[in-house]
């Protein structure tokens, strides 16, 4: 691969940007963790937490939309 600045691109940078771009597009969890190849959503949510927060953030507003707010 090529080199940028003295930074070598490695498997996991791939990876990582492959997930956050997935999660910022708008797909599921369950969608990236398939696609990851990731037996559960457990390993996606707890490796790559940090980057899937759009598709949690759009799942909690989802939630919160359907359950009455005086819960």
């Amino acid at each position: 691969m090529r080199q940028t600045a003295g930074h070598r691109w490695q498997h996991h940078n791939l990876r990582h940007s492959f997930v956050s771009l997935l999660s910022e597009s708008g797909l599921s969890i369950e969608q990236i963790s398939l696609l990851v190849g990731h037996k559960s959503t457990q390993v996606t949510e707890t490796v790559y937490r940090h980057q899937l927060r759009p598709v949690l953030t759009e799942g909690a507003e989802a939630m919160d939309g359907l359950l009455p707010a005086d819960r």
